[in-house]
C-alpha cells in the first residue's frame, strides 16, 4: 500500500523504520509536527520523525494545523491508501480523515479502551498496572475510540520507569503495526469495536502533578518517581527551591522516619514517607545537574530534622 505516516518524538522512529524496510509498503510522505525552537539559543530544531524521513529521502509536510488547506490538497495529490499514526500530536479533522481510502490507524500504548488519551504508559505505571501493552486502531472523531485491530501486551516491571516501558512497547508496536498494514492489504484483517466497559482515560501529566506527597505511601511515591521519569520528572522542595528526584526505591526497613523527614549515611539517603521509607538514588538540584543522591546530601549537610516538601 501507498501509506503516509504521521508522527513526531523520537518513540515513533521505530514504527517508520519498520514501515520502510517492508518490502509491502511505500512510504510516500511523512507527518509531523513543525519545527519547533530547543536548546539555549531556542533555535529551530527538526523532530526525530522529520529527521529519520528526511535521512531516507522522504518528503515531509509540517502542517501548523492539520486542517489546513494546503496540506489537505497535497494529501489528496499524494493519494495514500492509509495514514498509519504513532504519537503525532495533533487532532485530525475529518476532512483530514477521509483522504485515504483504508483510514488513519494509530498505534496506541495501551490495551484499549484502557488509558485513552496522551499518556498511557505514565498513567499505567501510576496506577500500579502488571501487564499494559499497544492496540492499533481506526481513528474517529473520537477520543482513542475507534475500532481495534491488533493488541500485544507487555508485562510492567516492578523498577519500570514509563521511559523503560514506553522503549519496548515502541519497538513490539512497530512490528504490530506493520502487522496491521499487511492484513489491511490482504483484507484478513478488520477492526472490532472496543468494549463499552473498562475505559479509564490517561490525560498529560504536567509538573504539578509531578509534585512528590511524602504523606502517601511509600509505595505511591515509587509509582509518581518511576511514572513521571523521564517527563516531566518527580520533584520536592528543599530549602524552597526545587528538588527533581530522578530515582529511588522502597526501603520496607526504616520505618522510623516522618512523612518527609530526611535521613543522610555515608552512601544513602532516606526520606519518610505515609508508610515505610523509601531511598533516594538520584536527584537533580535547582539549576544543576543530575548527582548521586548520597553526594547530594554530602553537598548540602543535611541537618537532623530536615524535611523535604513544601
Amino acid at each position: 500500500m501507498k501509506l503516509v505516516f504521521a508522527g513526531t518524538p523520537e518513540v515513533a522512529v521505530p514504527a517508520l523504520d519498520a514501515l520502510i524496510a517492508s518490502d509491502r509498503h511505500e512510504v510516500a510522505a511523512v507527518v509531523t509536527r513543525p519545527d519547533a525552537p530547543a536548546g539555549r539559543g531556542r533555535r529551530l530544531v527538526a523532530c526525530p520523525v522529520a529527521r529519520r524521513a528526511e535521512e531516507a529521502g522522504i518528503e515531509v509536510l509540517r502542517p501548523v494545523r492539520p486542517r489546513d488547506e494546503d496540506f489537505l490538497a497535497r494529501l489528496r495529490e499524494i493519494a495514500p491508501d492509509c495514514c498509519p499514526v504513532v504519537a503525532y500530536g495533533a487532532l485530525l479533522p475529518k476532512a483530514a480523515l477521509d483522504i485515504p481510502a483504508r483510514g488513519w490507524v494509530n498505534l496506541h500504548f495501551s490495551l484499549l479502551p484502557a488509558w485513552r488519551g496522551a499518556a498511557p504508559v505514565q498513567h499505567a505505571v501510576l496506577a500500579g498496572d502488571e501487564t499494559t501493552g499497544a492496540s492499533t486502531f481506526l481513528i474517529e472523531e473520537g477520543l482513542d475510540s475507534g475500532p481495534v485491530y491488533g493488541v500485544i501486551t507487555e508485562n510492567v516491571r516492578p523498577t519500570d520507569t514509563s521511559g523503560d516501558l514506553l522503549t519496548r512497547l515502541a519497538l513490539a508496536g512497530a512490528g504490530l503495526l506493520v502487522a496491521t498494514m499487511d492484513g489491511i492489504e490482504d483484507g484478513t484483517l478488520h477492526a472490532v469495536p472496543q468494549p463499552a466497559e473498562g475505559i479509564t482515560l490517561a490525560p498529560k501529566i504536567d509538573v504539578a502533578d509531578a509534585e512528590l506527597d511524602w504523606s502517601a505511601p511509600a509505595l505511591r511515591v515509587d509509582r509518581v518517581v518511576r511514572g513521571c521519569n523521564p517527563a516531566p520528572g518527580a520533584w520536592t522542595v528543599f530549602r524552597g527551591e526545587r528538588l527533581k528526584v530522578m530515582s529511588a526505591k522502597p526501603a520496607p526497613d526504616r520505618t522510623d522516619l516522618a512523612p518527609g523527614v530526611l535521613s543522610a549515611g555515608k552512601n544513602s539517603v532516606h526520606v519518610g514517607t505515609g508508610s515505610h521509607a523509601v531511598e533516594l538514588l538520584w536527584v537533580q538540584p535547582q539549576g544543576k545537574k543530575p548527582m548521586r543522591a548520597a553526594d547530594w546530601a554530602r553537598g548540602v549537610r543535611i541537618a537532623a530534622g530536615e524535611r523535604l516538601g513544601g
